[in-house]
């Protein structure tokens, strides 16, 4: 018997936006995994990069996300898939009149996602996106017939200028009205110097337009059932479809696949605070389950809900530090460039100090050896890459936030029992330890594109690397001892005393 989430679903036509981004193809692989029965999915698409959205959709559906549902479903699952051609930073959504009439006319839930993350982003391109993207979103939504809810993912950031938030609409210091009507007349210069005003105690303009779209939300919900998540970090999959799936480098899969590659070898991170992480598949389940829980509720007030682990199973590094090195080792890579040894630190003065020996230096020699073998240079970008951003992003990395979530509790404690085991959320139950075990492992096979079977050689490898590494550090060391003991005039006794001090001094770092 079908659960009653799967029951709503079912004969229903969805219209998500963002589609092809990292939550978006979780959430199509969920439905066409646990909701197969529904009529089908408009997916918003655009051209990208020379490719049709046709082949963009065939691209989509090669993803190794697809992996568990192909076990049960032929391929003929993805006729579901309904890829229209639009654009959520255009008018009318880019949608072709034909288009606008068949999804206006079939859709009974909309789930948009779609949305710019980039926290180095101008006022002009967030405020499009994430701003004017949502009005066009829901200006489509009051056209809708049969449309039973709208769910709209958001962020636990929006309120990052509180260390605290609850689940409800926190008033914004600009209206959305003034904003977009100063992007429409104002040059980028004026907009770049005008921006630290308005954004006040938002850290970028990401928040800050995310921050403006619920508001936006809030206006219409009087007129259809409205929900807000709001997902903090959100990371690889818990349990589903397999556990450590992921496609985002974002957040602790990205420099897990850093560190494994043994480039990534100091990481700023306070241990000691509590970090809100959030597996991509409970987002999922939650979207999923808020569509149902407004389609079938006579709200006409939105309702906010926090999709975060901060106050339910609070996660802190101090946690699993002393294993994540082990689980590097347990399952390296084959295509490693060197020993993975990762070290966290507890600022970001100590992190670019360290940064300097660990990471630039031998960047520039490694950069150079692909030259002279004709290869592509890439380690010194990505190490300069790193380092820009990281101002940008230190009050993310060293602020501790409480994220309180009842309603979202109450939520999954109510569900009836078959949907509390197909669409779980309640994240009370995940242990992290174990989890960073099978994220690892994740990283592995889907950001490394390292298959299970290569492991043995993989290993293989890494004692090979262990022992260059050894004998590396040995040379290095000795040289600087004996550079030490040069400069200093001191007799050949002190080689060794200076060589090992430069070692302990260096291990400082």
């Amino acid at each position: 018997m079908a659960s009653e989430v799967q029951n709503f679903y079912k004969n229903k036509y969805i219209f998500l936006t963002g589609g092809t981004g990292f939550l978006g193809v979780a959430i199509i692989e969920k439905i066409l995994r646990s909701a197969p029965e529904v009529a089908g999915i408009y997916l918003l698409m655009r051209p990208k990069k020379g490719k049709m959205i046709e082949e963009r959709l065939k691209e989509l559906t090669k993803n190794p996300v697809f992996e568990q549902l192909l076990q049960t479903q032929s391929d003929d699952i993805f006729k579901k898939l309904i890829p229209v051609s639009g654009d959520v930073g255009e008018n009318f959504l880019g949608l072709s009149p034909a288009d606008q009439a068949t999804v206006v006319e079939n859709t009974n839930v909309v789930i948009h996602s779609a949305a710019t993350l980039d926290f180095q982003a101008t006022l002009r391109p967030t405020v499009n996106i994430n701003l004017l993207g949502t009005k066009r979103v829901l200006e489509l939504c009051t056209r809708m017939r049969n449309l039973k809810s709208m769910v709209h993912i958001s962020s636990a950031y929006v309120n990052s200028y509180l260390t605290e938030a609850e689940e409800k609409l926190y008033p914004c210091t600009e209206t959305a009205q003034k904003v977009v009507d100063l992007v429409d007349t104002l040059s980028d210069a004026a907009l770049d110097d005008l921006l630290p005003k308005l954004l006040k105690d938002h850290p970028n303009a990401y928040t800050f337009t995310k921050q403006l779209a619920e508001h936006e939300v809030n206006k219409h919900a009087a007129q259809f059932p409205c929900a807000i998540i709001r997902p903090s970090m959100i990371t690889g999959a818990w349990k589903e479809p397999t556990p450590g799936w992921t496609i985002s480098k974002n957040g602790p899969q990205g420099f897990l696949m850093g560190a494994s590659k043994g480039v990534i070898r100091r990481l700023p991170v306070g241990v000691d605070l509590v970090y809100d992480y959030i597996p991509v598949d409970a987002v999922v389940n939650q979207t999923l389950v808020l569509g149902w829980y407004m389609g079938t509720n006579s709200f006409r007030e939105v309702k906010v809900f926090h999709c975060t682990s901060s106050t339910s199973n609070p996660f802190k590094w101090n946690s699993v530090v002393d294993h994540v090195n082990d689980h590097l080792h347990k399952y390296p890579l084959k295509s490693a460039i060197w020993y993975p040894r990762l070290k966290f630190v507890s600022s970001l003065w100590v992190y670019k100090l360290a940064s300097i020996f660990v990471h630039i230096l031998p960047a520039l020699v490694l950069d150079l050896l692909l030259r002279v073998t004709g290869g592509r240079p890439m380690l010194m970008r990505l190490h300069t890459n790193v380092w820009e951003s990281l101002n940008r992003l230190e009050k993310f990395i060293f602020t501790e936030w409480k994220y309180h979530n009842p309603a979202t509790q109450q939520l999954a404690q109510s569900l009836p029992e078959k949907d509390k085991q197909l669409f779980n959320f309640n994240v009370a139950q995940l242990q992290w330890p174990e989890y960073f075990v099978q994220l690892t492992q994740g990283v592995r096979r889907y950001l490394n594109n390292e298959h299970p079977k290569s492991l043995d050689a993989a290993r293989r490898k890494d004692k090979v690397l262990f022992v260059v590494d050894l004998v590396f550090q040995v040379l290095i060391f000795a040289l600087l001892g004996w550079l030490l003991a040069t400069v200093f005039g001191s007799s050949s006794s002190l080689f060794w005393v200076y060589a090992i001090g430069s070692y302990l001094l260096f291990s400082l770092l």
